[in-house]
């Protein structure tokens, strides 16, 4: 099951005019707010430093897990769920073999035994969903605090390449607004390699196609930087 975490440009967004702001007030003379056009006590327009017309687009669900601290931290994360993992197997294999024998059981047996399936449905269902909600917070948690600090590196980028709009493609159409963004225009490979190289953090070590801990619970977004793009639905 995909997770539902969903990183919209509009928080970069936020984060790059408190960041123009910022820059903005710290160039003013004494550290005074500079004022916007129209009476004294009106807010100051929050605007970005950048002048480029160039169009860009970004997957950040791709490009914050795919950094070195993304996938560091999901390793992490998914060695923390690993023994919930490994007991949910346990509990389905218990369920399957109690299964197989309320189907060979005699007339009447039968119905206790399809009872205790039953209940032990119920009971490896509600675990399993309380365990991928709690792997999906916490994932959550991650692409947020990671956000936070490559949401600069990004409007960094943009300053230094003339971008004056980037569209984010986390979202396939017709759940995101962008129905199609060809491979030329991405830049999520760019800004995955300008954060580790700020993050300093080291790539992690091959698995040589190791299955991942707690991958029965949750899963993280693919690791690759590739531009997204939508597939018209079929008529």
């Amino acid at each position: 099951m995909k997770p539902k975490f969903v990183c919209s440009l509009m928080a970069v967004a936020a984060l790059f005019a408190s960041a123009a702001f910022a820059q903005t007030g710290s160039n003013s003379s004494a550290g005074a707010l500079p004022s916007a056009p129209g009476t004294a006590n009106d807010p100051p327009a929050l605007t970005a430093n950048a002048t480029g017309t160039k169009v860009s687009a970004i997957n950040v669900e791709q490009a914050i897990f795919a950094s070195n601290e993304g996938q560091r931290d999901m390793d992490a994360l998914s060695k923390k769920f690993e023994p919930k993992s490994n007991e949910l197997k346990i509990q389905n294999d218990e369920l399957e073999a109690l299964k197989k024998k309320a189907n060979t059981a005699a007339e009447d047996t039968k119905p206790e035994l399809q009872r205790q399936v039953e209940v032990k449905q119920k009971a490896l269902d509600r675990a399993a969903q309380d365990a991928r909600e709690d792997f999906q917070t916490q994932q959550n948690e991650i692409g947020q605090r990671i956000l936070q600090k490559m949401a600069p590196v990004i409007m960094k980028y943009a300053t230094d390449n003339g971008l004056g709009m980037i569209v984010d493609t986390s979202q396939p159409w017709p759940q995101g607004f962008v129905l199609w963004a060809g491979p030329s225009m991405d830049i999520t490979k760019a800004i995955v390699d300008a954060y580790n190289a700020q993050s300093g953090i080291a790539p992690p070590a091959s698995k040589s196609g190791a299955k991942p801990a707690g991958a029965g619970i949750g899963s993280r977004p693919e690791a690759s930087t590739g531009a997204k793009t939508a597939t018209p639905p079929a008529k």
